[in-house]
């Protein structure tokens, strides 16, 4: 028989590699391969134990998953959330007795803060028409003692809010039309 034709028992030999390497090499080359895709099963496989188990563990290194101290998860909630200028603002009404005194944090609670881009108002309520009028000339002073505090063009205005009066009610000592208490503001 010749090797011009080819059975059904004849062997079949690779191809001569043209790069030169031996077949030694080519075994090594294949091994590697074989790992790297064992490697990715196992890896597969994996993943799936593991969210059949309700996810992730954390190991014994540091990661995102970990507890972490509340004052610090919650800076960074602020500042992933951009609520950096409103909750400098709430801490500014915490320490509003600090910030403008005594005698004036009596009569005078700061009641919101609007932080439209062109706005930025501060709302303070009285408790009488004198202290509303004392707010109103002192505002500009505080304004700047604010922007110090919190940062520049924080506040720009300080909205006076004089006393709340009584609801307007129709009934038999109520003229129609009157405005409540005495003491009114604005």
């Amino acid at each position: 028989m010749s090797n011009a034709t080819s059975g059904a028992g004849d062997e079949q030999r690779p191809a001569a590699d043209p790069s030169g390497a031996s077949g030694v090499d080519l075994a090594r080359v294949a091994l590697r391969a074989a790992k790297e895709q064992a490697r990715a099963r196992g890896a597969a496989a994996r993943q799936r134990t593991q969210a059949r188990r309700g996810g992730l563990r954390s190991g014994a290194r540091a990661d995102g998953r970990d507890p972490q101290p509340l004052g610090s998860a919650i800076s960074r909630l602020i500042t992933e959330r951009g609520w950096e200028t409103p909750a400098a603002v709430g801490g500014v009404m915490g320490r509003w007795p600090q910030i403008v005194g005594e005698d004036l944090a009596k009569h005078c609670v700061p009641q919101r803060y609007d932080d439209a881009p062109d706005e930025r108002v501060l709302t303070v309520r009285c408790d009488s028409t004198a202290w509303a009028t004392q707010l109103r000339l002192l505002a500009p002073q505080l304004v700047a003692r604010l922007n110090e505090t919190l940062g520049q063009g924080t506040v720009r205005l300080i909205r006076v809010l004089g006393p709340q009066g009584a609801d307007r009610r129709f009934g038999p000592l109520r003229a129609p039309g009157s405005r409540g208490s005495g003491d009114t503001y604005g």
